[in-house]
């Protein structure tokens, strides 16, 4: 009887060591630690997702509200697979369907972020803040022109529909519902970050200088520099062209991209021009990495858009010039 007992306790020994060994993951888990580029800087590298279903600007009805609750986010989940369902069946309705996922633009292709919060943009208000006079007076403007010669021709028409310039390029840069996929690449001196939708590549010089105050771009001259593991790209040198959201040139964008663990940024921005609003505005929302490349976006490929636009144009003019001849 000592013998089996002793057998026993012999063979229960193995077993407690490893629920033992089992139990100590948790506590003994190697800590995840900053990768770093063969020069030395934190490595942001590789392909992410921004795709989000947080909104930019927060509901006027949630108020100060910066975050939901865990049921609140179970309904508003609910809600948005709900909205998703009726979309898909009322798609289906019509004898020709469009397919959204036989292009890879339904949200069943793209991943997404968990977050609480109720909009990107962070604050007591949540929201851009109301364009000064003179700026709300050059958007007036502008729009007028547009309503005059928006259709003289290619030059007139606007800067994403020519694939020049798409504002959710950044700085800053803003989830799209679709094509949300980022690339960044880096190197000794440089980061560079590639959005799929419209495939631009912002390429930032680390510890540099801005180009001189004559050279204006679009997408702005962006400089940068490591402040422990968030690399600070500041953003100066705008063209009066890139008119994002009713700035002018004096456009100022100061964006923080943080590797908070191996899957996941934390990208915040301050967007800020002293002749367009009162004050600056910021936000903050969580970048995912994702196994999807990102792919050409190949914008003018096979589009008719502009020659239809332009070609309805010139057939509106003739037959408003054939109804004024015909008058006389």
């Amino acid at each position: 009887m000592k013998t089996l007992a002793l057998c026993a306790v012999v063979s229960i020994l193995p077993l407690m060591a490893a629920d033992a060994v089992g139990d100590k993951p948790a506590a003994a888990q190697k800590k995840w630690v900053m990768p770093k580029t063969p020069d030395g800087q934190p490595d942001i590298s590789g392909s992410w997702s921004n795709a989000s279903n947080v909104p930019l600007e927060r509901a006027k009805d949630l108020g100060a509200k910066e975050f939901y609750t865990a049921d609140e986010i179970a309904m508003r989940d609910a809600r948005a697979a709900e909205t998703a369902r009726q979309a898909d069946a009322q798609a289906n309705l019509g004898a020709a369907h469009y397919d959204m996922s036989q292009f890879g633009l339904d949200r069943s292709h793209t991943k997404i972020a968990k977050s609480e919060r109720t909009s990107i943009l962070t604050g007591p208000e949540g929201r851009v803040p109301p364009l000064l006079p003179e700026a709300q007076k050059r958007q007036n403007e502008r729009a007028a022109f547009n309503r005059v010669h928006g259709f003289d021709g290619p030059e007139t028409r606007g800067l994403s529909e020519r694939c020049l310039w798409w504002a959710n390029e950044g700085p800053p840069i803003l989830p799209q519902g679709y094509n949300s996929n980022l690339a960044i690449f880096q190197g000794p001196g440089y980061v560079a970050i590639e959005t799929e939708m419209i495939h631009d590549v912002r390429v930032i010089r680390l510890n540099s200088q801005h180009a001189p105050a004559y050279i204006r771009q679009w997408f702005g001259d962006s400089i940068g520099h490591w402040e422990g593991n968030t690399l600070v790209i500041d953003t100066t040198n705008f063209s009066e062209k890139t008119q994002y959201r009713g700035s002018s040139e004096n456009l100022h964008v100061v964006e923080r991209i943080t590797r908070t663990d191996a899957d996941s940024l934390l990208y915040q921005f301050t967007v800020e021009d002293p002749t367009a609003w009162a004050k600056p505005w910021s936000g903050e929302y969580s970048i995912t990495r994702t196994n999807d490349r990102v792919f050409e976006y190949a914008c003018h490929e096979g589009n008719l858009g502009m020659p239809n636009i332009l070609s309805g144009a010139r057939a509106d003019e003739e037959r408003k010039a054939a109804a004024a001849a015909k008058a006389k």
